[in-house]
């Protein structure tokens, strides 16, 4: 088995290979005068399982095509199998037509993906679990919930003042995860109304939140406006703080001075993106890596083992 990198994550890839005790596949992705993509592989592929990690992060259609091509790449230079490892997979978030004349783009880059040649994709958190079913090749959505348990654990001893809280209707199943790994400790919801794309408006929280240490969970920071909101309303209602664990730390525009100047005790993310230097200087933001759950999966399935059973 051979494992390769595009430029999106590098450190992860560096740690995934560290893991797995072998370097990172030698590939020189660059790009001509024009910004085209150029890959050549400067390593033997053939009749090899090869492993392609790349998250489709900022700038998300540079580091999709690096992906597509290198896939490319690796089949005309006949690789026995190729597996498409996306941390982040990119355009999740249009999965599915939420108002008339728009495109399902999480469907259109699962076929891009398979028409290039992958033979089976490898992902974490999923924004729509669905989506397993865009793709017509085995594909394994991992999930961070473990990953977060156990960091939780290890900081609060006492899991009986913890309290779970989804920040809307859709991430109950998530959240749901994470309380039952916590002693099936409480859970509450944040009920919020979405005003236009990149805003929210925080309308309720259900549960009984007061005396509470609250735990916010997602699988994407983009903005950091939900997450804001949500935090203040939460306090509102009588919690003793609130620190969110988001898998997907995607952070545009103003989010880190957002969260920085937020009522957030702390926010947790992964490094399935890599995270940025103003991120890594922010004192209210903490990276928890993913390299164990990555390089675990990339060996099971290299060894034609259960990766599902990484959470039971």
């Amino acid at each position: 088995m051979k494992l390769f990198a595009g430029n999106s994550n590098r450190q992860l890839a560096a740690s995934v290979a560290k893991y797995l005790g072998m370097s990172v596949g030698r590939a020189n992705v660059r790009r001509f005068a024009d910004d085209e993509i150029f890959v050549e592989l400067q390593e033997n592929v053939r009749g090899e399982d090869v492993f392609v990690l790349q998250s489709t992060s900022r700038p998300a259609n540079d580091h999709l095509m690096e992906m597509l091509i290198m896939i490319d790449a690796f089949r005309r230079s006949s690789a026995r199998r190729i597996t498409a490892v996306l941390p982040y997979f990119g355009y999740a978030r249009q999965d599915r037509r939420a108002q008339g004349r728009t495109p399902i783009s999480a469907k259109l880059v699962a076929n891009l993906i398979t028409e290039a040649g992958a033979n089976r994709v490898l992902t974490l958190d999923l924004h729509a679990g669905q989506i397993q079913g865009f793709f017509d090749i085995p594909t394994d959505n991992l999930y961070a919930v473990p990953v977060m348990a156990r960091d939780i654990r290890a900081r609060h001893k006492d899991v009986s003042s913890i309290m779970v809280v989804s920040p809307d209707v859709g991430g109950v199943v998530r959240a749901r995860a994470l309380a039952k790994r916590l002693d099936d400790t409480m859970l509450a919801i944040v009920d919020k109304r979405r005003e236009r794309p990149g805003e929210s408006e925080v309308m309720n929280v259900i549960g009984d939140v007061s005396g509470k240490d609250c735990f916010l969970i997602d699988d994407i920071v983009d903005s950091g406006g939900t997450l804001v909101n949500a935090a203040e309303a939460i306090l509102a209602k009588g919690a003793n703080s609130v620190t969110a664990y988001i898998t997907h730390g995607v952070l545009s525009g103003s989010a880190v001075a957002r969260i920085e100047g937020s009522a957030l005790t702390e926010l947790v993310i992964t490094d399935s993106i890599q995270p940025t230097a103003e991120v890594n200087a922010a004192s209210k933001i903490r990276v928890l890596s993913i390299t164990d759950l990555i390089g675990e999966a990339i060996a099971r399935t290299a060894h034609e083992q259960s990766v599902s059973s990484l959470f039971d």
